[in-house]
């Protein structure tokens, strides 16, 4: 496999798993006590921490694509071990 292909699925993993992760360790200004500005939406994060988010999206992306890549070099799961609807063979 090529570099830049790689480096392309890291990409895509790493937005998938941003987006995955961005609810969990969130809380609202409620749930925390505290005052909300007036005009925010009652599910407005409190304590969002972006730095944190980057960080752990990178590490579970590192190690999701080094599993992709080493399934792809090994060949562990192939595309017939997915297809749960072929006829059985006689």
């Amino acid at each position: 496999m090529q570099w830049t292909s790689i480096i392309a699925i890291f990409v895509l993993i790493w937005i998938a798993t941003a987006f995955m992760l961005l609810p969990f360790g969130v809380k609202t200004h409620e749930e925390m006590g505290l005052e909300k500005t007036p005009g925010q939406a009652d599910s407005a994060p409190a304590n969002f921490r972006p730095k944190r988010l980057l960080t752990r999206a990178t590490i579970l992306a590192a190690v999701l694509t080094a599993l992709f890549v080493a399934n792809y070099e090994n060949g562990w799961i192939t595309a017939n071990d997915l297809d749960f609807f072929a006829r059985a063979k006689d």
